[in-house]
């Protein structure tokens, strides 16, 4: 699928948009990177390589601070600044948008979907807390985000696994998947068929949107 780049201003430094456009596309899921990587984790990739053939545009949105070479993401506060400030971008061709990124990056949508209009959200690897740490609950981000919210979590994630979520959050489980949906040479399961399943939950759910 053919990749258009497109830089956008933020006060934080410029964003960069990865635009994966479909033929006849009837929305855009725009998808923020994590703050351990870029957009070109396995699971961005896949849905931007699949879900255009479906009519949907994909937008991978690069943060200021990977653009910049970075590697430390900067406060939430700053990542949300950041994302407010480039969805004009990603409305820009009048199509209803749906908010989502993976792990930081799904926060980021959950926090701020509502207020910009979003659609519904997609989190992807949502870090329900930190690792060894589920006292430290990140679930009313979820719940606040107040949209239709699909969550797709790896079955071995140690930031959440799905099982832990509360009751009214019922994540798609990737079999074998760890927090970057990797899955072990041994797992009954390929890393391929670990992807499908990405694509082929979130292409499903994004029908009814």
């Amino acid at each position: 699928m053919a990749e258009t780049v497109q830089d956008v201003p933020t006060p934080t430094g410029d964003a960069r948009v990865h635009w994966y456009l479909a033929p006849d596309a009837r929305l855009v899921l725009a998808l923020g990177h994590g703050a351990g990587g870029g957009v070109e984790a396995r699971d961005l990739r896949a849905l931007a390589t699949a879900l255009p053939l479906d009519g949907v545009t994909v937008a991978l949105v690069e943060q200021p601070w990977r653009v910049a070479g970075k590697r430390v993401a900067p406060a939430p506060k700053a990542l949300d600044e950041a994302w407010r400030a480039l969805w004009p971008a990603l409305t820009a061709p009048g199509l209803p948008v749906v908010a989502g990124g993976r792990s930081a990056g799904a926060r980021v949508a959950c926090r701020t979907a509502a207020e910009l209009g979003a659609a519904a959200v997609l989190a992807l690897s949502f870090p329900l807390h930190p690792p060894g740490r589920p006292e430290k609950s990140r679930a009313d981000e979820l719940t606040g985000a107040g949209l239709p919210t699909l969550v797709v979590q790896g079955a071995r994630d140690p930031f959440g696994r799905p099982e832990e979520f509360p009751p009214g959050i019922e994540p798609v489980a990737v079999p074998a998947g760890d927090h970057g949906f990797a899955v072990p040479k041994k797992a009954d399961i390929t890393q391929m068929e670990a992807l499908a399943v990405i694509t082929d939950e979130v292409g499903m759910w994004l029908k009814a949107i």
